[in-house]
């Protein structure tokens, strides 16, 4: 019973935020690409405040597999980068962190691209 409340609140809180990004898209004029970034921007100020540690706990993956987590990875980097090397730290830092998400999206990717047929979407 507990992994399915665990599951429950997983998918409670992920359907939350695509809830509120396909709110965004149907009721302001805003493009994918800018609730994206607005998105990211909230999972970094939310790392920031210390708020996201919280939320990771509540809801793990419904929080951090969304482009809210990315924005919390850069976050983290780029702080822990500026205590051990200042602001290029920081500049670096956020590029360390996120660097294996980065290439494991790419990896797999190129990965289906290779065993699926991949065309263009007919109008």
């Amino acid at each position: 019973m507990e992994t399915f409340l665990d599951y429950l609140k997983v998918f409670a809180v992920g359907g939350a935020l695509c809830a509120l990004g396909q709110v965004l898209i149907n009721k302001t004029k805003m493009s994918s690409a800018r609730i994206l970034v607005l998105f990211m921007l909230l999972g970094l100020v939310l790392e920031l405040a210390g708020a996201f540690g919280y939320m990771k706990e509540f809801a793990s993956a419904g929080v951090t597999v969304p482009i809210t987590g990315f924005g919390s990875t850069l976050a983290k980097g780029a702080m822990q980068g500026a205590k051990e090397g200042g602001v290029l730290g920081a500049m670096a830092g956020g590029l360390k962190a996120a660097a294996p998400g980065v290439t494991a999206a790419v990896l797999f990717g190129f990965l289906f691209a290779l065993v699926f047929r991949s065309h263009s979407k007919k109008t």
